[in-house]
């Protein structure tokens, strides 16, 4: 349930879980409330909702599927990182770009995975991920002040995780272990993300100790996934070079995570993040076609 208490008499959908920051001013309640009730709408009706149990879908539309739903976790914390940015006016305009990217991704990427027929229990994964989406974008027509940013990092985990079932669903159809390295290779897109989103978090004074815990442990987590990826059977010459580039640029996106939290540093976790995001996308694609 969406909860709202300064205004009780806003209908909320049953199927969303949204916090507003307290003190929303009554336009932005508005706004929030007319979005949320569309994407309910849309949740409900979506091109995946009366799906039927298809055969087993071949291998190409399952690696393309792994990719899509793996991709939705990356563009959850990109969007909370974007936010985040704009609230500490670290080149806004630029933030505002890629949140807006972002969001027309995770759409197209619904669009993608809408043209296959799925069983029931992965239709409703998907719908489950777009509610939480639809929830976590009503929470954007609010200024990025400290507490919408909190509620924003917070739905963005909760797509997060809905994202990561999914994905996880999309793997174990593959059959084989070479499912597992599209997926891995997609988790390095959201730990990079993620990691940026927290160092941003900490700037502005957020969750300190959960915060520091969670980027030590993703950091461990890239480090093992770019050696897991690079020990693989299945490689080839575009695989070794985007393996090679993203080695690379984890060691400036790592010094950036480094340095204190001042404009400066601000922007290269920004600048760094979005470099390493790139590699790694074009790592994911090149495993994605290889596997089929």
């Amino acid at each position: 349930m969406i909860s709202e208490s300064a205004d009780s008499n806003n209908k909320t959908p049953s199927n969303m879980s949204v916090s507003l920051p307290p003190g929303t001013p009554r336009a932005h309640r508005r706004a929030f409330f007319l979005r949320a009730a569309v994407a309910t709408l849309l949740a409900q009706s979506g091109p995946w909702a009366l799906a039927q149990v298809p055969a087993a879908p071949p291998p190409a539309i399952l690696a393309t599927a792994i990719n899509r739903a793996g991709r939705f976790r990356a563009l959850s914390q990109r969007i909370a990182k974007a936010y985040c940015q704009m609230h500490l006016n670290v080149d806004p305009s630029d933030a505002r770009q890629v949140l807006e990217t972002a969001r027309r991704l995770v759409r197209s990427g619904f669009d993608d995975l809408a043209k296959s027929p799925w069983h029931i229990d992965i239709a409703s994964q998907l719908a489950e991920i777009r509610t939480l989406f639809e929830g976590l974008d009503a929470l954007l027509v609010m200024p990025p002040t400290r507490e919408a940013v909190a509620a924003a990092s917070a739905q963005a985990d909760k797509m997060l995780a809905a994202a990561n079932s999914a994905t996880e669903t999309f793997e174990k159809l593959f059959k084989t272990a070479s499912g597992a390295l599209v997926n891995t290779a997609g988790r390095q897109r959201y730990l990079s993300q993620r990691l940026a989103k927290n160092y941003f978090l900490l700037a502005a004074g957020m969750d300190g100790k959960a915060v520091r815990e969670q980027m030590v442990a993703d950091a461990a987590a890239f480090k093992q996934g770019m050696a897991s990826l690079a020990a693989a059977s299945v490689t080839n010459a575009a695989i070794r070079g985007e393996l090679l580039m993203g080695e690379q640029q984890w060691i400036f996106f790592s010094a950036a995570l480094d340095r204190a939290p001042d404009m400066r540093g601000l922007r290269a976790v920004a600048t760094a993040s979005e470099r390493l995001l790139e590699v790694m996308n074009n790592l994911t694609v090149q495993y994605e076609t290889a596997v089929q």
